[in-house]
């Protein structure tokens, strides 16, 4: 799994967010972007590949900070699903899923230790292995 699919799909999802939140449609955004209809469509399809330019274009036009887009969605499942059409790319293995959600600061300490153990198990043995040197 590479890092660059996980920022598109936090990308697709938060401008999916975005346009519900404002009853936006994408063609909006796209003229307001200055980015064709059918780019942006494949955005939202988590299809798209776009530039930094293209990303700063897009958070202008939805006066959103270009971090923000970037940042982990709180879109849940059903949701995401429900606004594409289930077309969510599959980014974990099955039995795994990406959440986000306000917790104590205890409770982020246990979400933080669950996730460096998950991350652990699904490096597994694809993880690099040191050289033992002879």
């Amino acid at each position: 799994m590479s890092r660059n699919f996980i920022y598109s799909q936090i990308f697709f999802t938060n401008i999916l967010r975005i346009l519900d939140e404002r009853g936006m449609t994408q063609k909006e955004l796209s003229e307001r972007a200055g980015i064709s209809t059918a780019f942006i469509s494949d955005l939202t399809k988590g299809q798209g590949n776009p530039s930094i330019r293209t990303m700063e274009a897009i958070s202008i036009a939805l006066d959103v900070p270009l971090p923000l887009l970037l940042e982990v969605t709180d879109l849940d499942r059903q949701a995401m699903s429900e606004l594409v059409g289930d077309k969510i790319p599959e980014s974990l293995p099955p039995g795994y899923q990406r959440v986000s959600a306000v917790m104590t600061d205890y409770q982020a300490y246990i979400a933080s230790e669950w996730d460096v153990t998950n991350q652990k198990r699904l490096q597994g043995p694809f993880a690099p292995r040191k050289r033992i040197k002879t």
